[in-house]
């Protein structure tokens, strides 16, 4: 998958596979293309070429299927400045569809 603005590369020909029940986190320095990937995978905006899927679902022909089976939150999340991590999980989990037993 390859990610251009204005000609130049942010992502190039990346290629990687996460296998289901496996947590993975991207590391890297400013500008490596870590945010641009997780955009693409959630379906907020389109690769240049190539194509990405989430199990098996294509992220933008099928972006609701596939967008169910990731988890992804951004650096600046659309909540409140003050909300605690702890609420904040509780309500990402509750508009996933997650829900504790009593």
């Amino acid at each position: 998958m390859t990610k251009r603005y204005a000609g130049q590369p942010a992502i190039q020909d990346l290629n990687f596979e996460v296998g289901q029940g496996e947590i993975m986190g991207f590391l890297g320095p400013n500008g490596a293309g870590k945010t641009t990937t997780m955009r693409i995978l959630a379906s907020f905006m389109p690769a240049t070429s190539g194509r990405a899927t989430i199990a098996g679902f294509d992220v933008f022909e099928q972006s609701l299927q596939a967008r169910a089976h990731l988890g992804y939150m951004p650096e600046n999340v659309p909540l409140y400045n003050d909300m605690r991590v702890t609420n904040t999980l509780t309500i990402v989990r509750g508009l996933k569809g997650f829900h504790t037993a009593a």
